[in-house]
This record gives structure tokens, sequence and C-alpha cells, in this order.
């Protein structure tokens, strides 16, 4: 009585490689419930498609029907390894987060393949709350006011020196990322990573920065990590 109460216990017979009609129907059932979950998750907590958070919702289901179709035979390593392989297959290549519920949705569908349905239901409650409060928090934000700054100026400035008094006025850091050629080489445009002190003189840093650039374009937008996060 007390062991039983310790460990988790799956549905399925385990003495028969068979699977009742209602163990199965229960199965496709907390995997389409969890599945939804992991979609309402995901699409709390990041910028999503329709189609993809279909996939959350549908991936569960799909690789608890593989994993149960092995059951009881060394196949299921086999299908183990199938199963997240299918995340090489994506048309387009995913951010952090959406790789992440990937797998979380994989995770949840293997427990139920295994017909562990309380372990996947605890998966998705601490997976799920994991996500949620590290989404909304400020725990892991990137330290410092960082921000991605692109200009543009003319060929006959040397982009070495002709920001660099301005620079030391407003920023605490700044980073020469990449310089490039554009405009049929008669123009150059100069990334930079900057760190501003006081984002309330924003707009008087730029407008210095239009005055010896010419007036030409200059971009500062947030710093931005996006499909090469992983």
């Amino acid at each position: 009585m007390g062991e039983s109460l310790t460990m988790f216990e799956s549905i399925l017979n385990e003495s028969t490689s068979s699977i009742s009609i209602s163990s199965a129907c229960i199965c496709m059932l907390a995997s389409i419930i969890l599945g939804l979950c992991i979609a309402f998750i995901h699409m709390k907590t990041s910028k999503y498609s329709k189609s993809f958070v279909i996939t959350l919702a549908v991936l569960p289901l799909l690789v608890q029907v593989i994993i149960m179709m092995v059951n009881g035979n060394l196949g299921t390593s086999v299908a183990v390894l199938g199963a997240f392989g299918l995340i090489r297959f994506r048309s387009a290549p995913g951010s952090a987060k959406e790789i992440i519920s990937i797998f979380f949705a994989m995770a949840v569908g293997l427990a139920i393949g295994m017909g562990q349905i309380l372990f996947a239901v605890l998966i998705t409650v601490f997976v799920g709350l994991m996500i949620v409060f590290l989404s909304k928090s400020n725990i892991l934000n990137p330290k410092g006011n960082e921000k991605k700054l692109k200009i543009v100026i003319p060929e006959n400035l040397d982009y070495n020196e002709v920001f660099q008094d301005i620079f030391e006025e407003y920023l605490n850091k700044v980073e020469l990322e990449q310089v490039k050629t554009t405009n049929l080489g008669s123009l150059y445009e100069l990334s930079y990573a900057v760190s501003i002190k006081s984002e309330k003189k924003e707009k008087e840093f730029i407008d210095k920065l239009r005055c010896r650039n010419g007036n030409l374009n200059i971009t500062l937008s947030r710093e931005m990590y996006g499909i090469n996060e992983l």
C-alpha cells in the first residue's frame, strides 16, 4: 500500500502487448487535453503562428500513438529516437522557445504513451509553470540597457573616429560588430552593440548622430535573439 503511493503506475497492462480500447481512449483524451494546455502556454508566453500552435496541440497525441504501437518490445527505444528526430524535419529553423515547446509536447506524449498519465500531468504542470514564471519575470533578463545601433554614413567619413565623442558622452559601452557597404559602395552601414547611459537622452543622442552622418538612416532597437539562439 505504501509503496504504491510513492510510485507512478501505468494504466496499461505490462504483462501483455495488447492494449484495451478503454485504455487507448483514456490515453488519447489525456494527450489531447494536455496538448491543448501546452499550446495555450506557448500562446501566452511567446509570439506564435496558428500552424505552430496546432502542431503543439497535436504532437503529444502523435507521439503517444507511436509509443503505444510498439508497447512491450525493444522497438520502444527506436520509436523514442525517431520521435525526437522529427524535430529536424521542420521546414524552418525555430526560436529557442519554439524548440522547448516541441520537446515539452513530445515529453508529455512519451509519458502518456507509456501509460503514465499522472506523470504526464505533473510534467505539464511543473514545466508549464516554469515557462510562464520565467517568461513573465525579469530574473533572466540581460543585464544593462543593451541595444542595437545601425548608422549609415557617406563613404568619405572615417567611421572609426567620426562618432567617438558622441559615443563617449551618451554610451556606457559601444562595440562595432559589422561594417558593410550599400548603394553600390557609396555608403557604409555600421552595426554597433551599445549600452545607453540614460534612455531619456535617446532622442538627443540620435539627433547628434543625424547631424554628423548627414541625416542618413539611423536605427536604434533592442537587442533581439531569434532563430540563432540554439
